[in-house]
C-alpha cells in the first residue's frame, strides 16, 4: 500500500474513532440529562436561592462564630417556615371563604345584583351576557342547578389548581433543602463553577460568571423577593379585612410584582369592595395598608438590592409567564431568573463581538 493510501486509511480510521468517542459522550450526556430532567427545575431553583441569600448567609455565619452547619440549619428552618406559614394561612382563608360561599348559596343567602342595561350594549356577547347575569341574579340556586356539568368541570379545575399549588409548595421546600446543601459547600461549588467558566472561555469566563451571579441575585432579590414580600403583606391585609379568596388575590399580586407592576392594580378593586361591605374604620385602615404595600418597593429595593435590575421588564415578564406555563408555580420564579441571565449573556456576547470589530485594524480597500 502506497504512502498516500496509508495516510488516507489512517485519516478515515481516526475520523471513525473520533465519531465513536463523540457519539458515546453525547449518549452519556443525553442519558444523564434524561435521568436528571425531573429534578432540573428544583435544582435550578435551589441554586438560585443559594446565590440570592449567600451574602446574608455569610454575615449570619460570622455572627454565629463561623459555625456553618448551625447557620445552614437555621437558614433552612427559617426559610421553610417563611414559606409554610403564609401558605397555610392563605389556604385556610381560601377554604373558609369557599365554605362560607357554598353555605350561603345552599341557604339562599347569597345574592347577585342584577345587571345594568349597559351590559346589553357589549359587542357580540351583550344580549347573552345580560340574560345569563339576570338569570343568576333572580335565583342563584336554580341557576346553578341548570349547569351541573359546567360546575363539575370547574370544580375539577379548581382542585387541579389547588393540587398544583401544593406541588409547588413541596418543590419550594425541596429546593430550599437543596439550597442549604449548596450553601454548606459554597466555596467548593464556587471554585468548580469558576473552573467550568474558564474552560468555556479562558478570556471572558470569569467576567461572564460574575455577571451571571449578579443577574441571578438582582432578579431573585430585587424582583422576586420584593414581589413575594408584597404578596404576603397584601394577602395578610386582605385576610384581616375578611376579603374572600385572599390567597388567590395574593398570588395575582405576586405575578404582577414579578412583572414589575404595582400591587394597587389588584388592591384598588379590593379597597372598593371593603368600603362597600366593612365598617369605615376597617376600610380606612385597609386602604392605608394597601397603599403602603403598593409603594413598599420604594423602600425595599434600596434595602435589598441597592441598584436596579439591568434587564427589561418584558424579558422578566415573559420568563415568569413562560416558566409558570412549563413548570408551574416554581417555574414562575425560575423562568424570570433564567431568561434574565440568558438575556445578559446574549447581550455580553454581542458586546464582545462589537468590541472586537471596533478594535480590529481597518484594511485599506482603496485601489
Amino acid at each position: 500500500m502506497s504512502s498516500p493510501e496509508k495516510k488516507q486509511t489512517s485519516s478515515v480510521t481516526q475520523a471513525i474513532e473520533i465519531a465513536i468517542r463523540l457519539g458515546l459522550i453525547f449518549l452519556i450526556l443525553a442519558w444523564c440529562l434524561q435521568i436528571l430532567s425531573p429534578f432540573i427545575g428544583v435544582i435550578a431553583w435551589g441554586a438560585i436561592i443559594a446565590i440570592a441569600i449567600y451574602k446574608p448567609f455569610i454575615k449570619l455565619a460570622e455572627k454565629l462564630g463561623g459555625n456553618q452547619k448551625l447557620t445552614v440549619a437555621l437558614v433552612a428552618i427559617i426559610s421553610i417556615g417563611a414559606i409554610l406559614i403564609p401558605v397555610i394561612s392563605m389556604s385556610t382563608s381560601i377554604f373558609d371563604s369557599a365554605t362560607i360561599i357554598g353555605q350561603g348559596i345552599s341557604e339562599g343567602k347569597v345574592k347577585i345584583a342584577p345587571p345594568a342595561e349597559a351590559v346589553r350594549e357589549w359587542p357580540m356577547v351583550g344580549e347573552k351576557a345580560y340574560a345569563f347575569w339576570l338569570d343568576a341574579s333572580n335565583d342563584l340556586t336554580n341557576f346553578l342547578e341548570k349547569y351541573p356539568d359546567q360546575l363539575s368541570a370547574m370544580g375539577k379545575k379548581t382542585l387541579g389548581a389547588a393540587a398544583g399549588v401544593g406541588k409547588g409548595v413541596l418543590m419550594f421546600i425541596v429546593s430550599m433543602l437543596i439550597a442549604a446543601a449548596f450553601l454548606s459547600n459554597a466555596e467548593g461549588l464556587g471554585n468548580s463553577m469558576r473552573r467550568f467558566a474558564l474552560r468555556l472561555s479562558e478570556e471572558h469566563g470569569e467576567a461572564l460568571l460574575t455577571m451571571s451571579v449578579n443577574t441571578v441575585r438582582s432578579v431573585a432579590v430585587g424582583v422576586i423577593g420584593i414581589a413575594l414580600i408584597q404578596a404576603i403583606l397584601g394577602g395578610l391585609g386582605m385576610m384581616v379585612a375578611g376579603v374572600p379568596a385572599a390567597g388567590l388575590l395574593a398570588l395575582v399580586i405576586l405575578v404582577l410584582g414579578i412583572a414589575q407592576l404595582p400591587p394597587l392594580l389588584v388592591l384598588l378593586p379590593v379597597i372598593i369592595y371593603v368600603f362597600s361591605v366593612a365598617s369605615t374604620p376597617v376600610a380606612l385602615v385597609f386602604m392605608i395598608w394597601s397603599i403602603l404595600v403598593s409603594f413598599s418597593d420604594m423602600v425595599l429595593k434600596p434595602m435589598l438590592l441597592g441598584r436596579g435590575v439591568d434587564a427589561p421588564m418584558l424579558v422578566i415578564l415573559l420568563g415568569a409567564i413562560g416558566g409558570m406555563i412549563t413548570a408551574g408555580i416554581v417555574g414562575l420564579f425560575i423562568g424570570a431568573v433564567i431568561l434574565a441571565v440568558g438575556y445578559k449573556l446574549f447581550q455580553a456576547w454581542i458586546d464582545l463581538g462589537t468590541a472586537k470589530a471596533d478594535a480590529a485594524p481597518e484594511t485599506d480597500t482603496s485601489v
